[in-house]
C-alpha cells in the first residue's frame, strides 16, 4: 500500500451511484476495520493491526501510515499511535474495495505515453473509472486489466499501482497510471503537494465577470442534497479548494472557458462554475442542462436542446496534464484534443450566435 491522495476523506458513497468522484478529487475508502477491546492493553498501531492482518507486514502496514491510509477514530495516525481501549482501527484506500475479481475486458483504450513505470491515456466521456456500485463490468480498470493480461509485473488489484488520480464517468480527457508502486508514490506526491500542471476546457453558461479570475472557496458535501457538492466560502465546512479560470471566446449566453486546478477536490471545477453562478452545460447534477440564458422562444430552445443532443454530458474535458516522471525526473507534459461533442456544440453556438447577432 502506497502513498494515497488525502484531499477527501468521506465515509459516504452515496456520489459513486452512477459516477466516479471527479475533477481529481480523490474520496478515500474504508477496506477494513477493527475495533479494540475492551481489555487492550496499549500496543503501537502497526503491531495490532500485523496481527489482524496474516498477509500484510509490519513494513507495509507502516507505509500505509505514513500515506494516511491508517485512521484511528477517524483521524489519521503515524505508525507510533498506541491503540487503547475500544479504539476503532481503519485502513482505508483511494478507490472503493472490489466485491467481485477484476475481469480484464477488450475495451479500447486511447494511449498517449507508455513506458515501464507508467500509462497516460485519454478516457472518453461515459466511461467509468473504477468498478463498484453497480458498474462491475466496463470500466477503465477492466479495459486496463485487458492491457496488461500479458504483464506479470502489474496487478490490477494491487492498490500500490494503478490510477494516482481520477476524473468523472462523463467528464473526458487525460488520467495518468501507475505501472510500479515506486511510480505511484511518487505521482500521488506530486498530486499532493499541488505540483501537477492541470487544465480543463469547459462550457458555462453566461459570461464569467471578470472574464478570467480565480474561484476560492471550501467544498464539501451539500447539506441539502447528499448527491452533490457545495461551496461552503466561511467556516470550517469542507476542503480548501482554488480554481483559476479564463475566458477563451464567449457567445453571450454560453462561453468557453479554460479551468486550472490548484487543488482536486470531488466535482471542483462544476461546483466552483455553478457558485459564481455559470454552470457547465448539461451538467444536470448543477443544473446546467436547464436554459439559464437566452431568450424564451421556442425556436431558442430548440435549438439548446439541439445542443444538449450534440453533447449529452456535462461539457467538461481534462486537457492538459503536466508531472515529472518519477524515474527520470524529466518535466512531462500531455495535451488531448477537445473531443468533438463538446467542438461541435461550441461551432452550433458560434453559428448561431452569427446569425442572429
Amino acid at each position: 500500500m502506497d502513498y494515497i491522495e488525502l484531499s477527501d476523506i468521506d465515509d459516504e458513497m452515496s456520489l459513486l451511484s452512477d459516477e466516479e468522484s471527479g475533477d481529481d478529487g480523490n474520496e478515500m475508502y474504508e477496506h477494513f476495520r477493527f475495533e479494540a477491546e475492551k481489555g487492550q492493553t496499549l500496543l503501537r498501531v502497526d503491531k495490532f493491526l500485523v496481527a489482524r492482518m496474516e498477509k500484510s507486514s509490519r513494513n507495509r502496514i507502516q507505509q500505509a501510515a505514513e500515506a494516511g491510509c491508517i485512521l484511528v477514530n477517524g483521524n489519521p495516525v503515524k505508525s507510533n499511535y498506541r491503540v487503547k481501549p475500544f479504539d476503532v482501527v481503519t485502513i482505508v484506500m483511494d478507490r472503493p474495495r472490489y466485491e467481485l475479481e477484476i475481469i480484464a475486458e477488450d475495451i479500447p483504450l486511447d494511449i498517449i505515453y507508455e513506458d515501464e513505470f507508467l500509462l497516460v491515456v485519454n478516457k472518453p466521456p461515459g466511461l467509468v473509472v473504477h468498478p463498484g456500485h453497480g458498474n462491475y463490468h466496463g470500466t477503465l480498470v477492466n479495459a486496463l486489466a485487458y492491457h496488461f493480461k500479458d504483464n506479470p509485473e502489474y496487478d490490477v488489484n494491487d492498490p500500490r499501482m494503478g490510477l494516482v488520480h481520477r476524473i468523472d464517468k462523463d467528464t473526458s480527457g487525460l488520467l495518468v497510471i501507475a505501472k510500479t508502486p515506486n511510480a505511484k508514490t511518487h505521482l500521488g506526491k506530486q498530486f499532493f503537494n499541488k505540483t501537477t500542471k492541470r487544465e480543463y476546457v469547459a462550457i458555462v453558461w453566461g459570461t464569467p465577470n471578470p472574464e478570467n479570475g480565480r474561484i476560492e472557496g471550501n467544498i464539501g458535501r451539500s447539506l441539502k442534497d447528499r448527491l452533490q457538492m457545495a461551496v461552503f466560502p466561511d467556516g470550517d465546512m469542507g476542503k480548501h479548494a482554488v480554481t483559476h479560470y479564463e475566458t477563451i471566446e464567449s457567445f453571450g449566453y454560453v462561453s468557453v472557458v479554460k479551468c486550472r486546478l490548484e487543488t482536486g477536490r470531488t466535482h471542483q471545477i462544476r461546483v466552483h462554475m455553478k457558485y459564481i453562478g455559470h454552470p457547465l452545460l448539461n451538467d444536470a447534477r448543477y443544473g446546467g442542462d436547464q436554459i439559464l440564458r437566452g431568450t424564451t422562444s421556442a425556436k431558442y430552445r430548440q435549438f439548446v436542446m439541439n445542443c444538449f443532443d450534440v453533447c449529452p454530458r456535462q461539457a467538461l474535458h481534462a486537457r492538459t496534464l503536466g508531472f515529472v516522471h518519477p524515474e527520470t525526473g524529466k518535466e512531462m507534459f500531455f495535451t488531448s484534443e477537445v473531443p468533438s461533442d463538446m467542438t461541435s456544440m461550441i461551432e452550433k453556438w458560434r453559428s448561431y450566435m452569427t446569425a442572429n447577432s
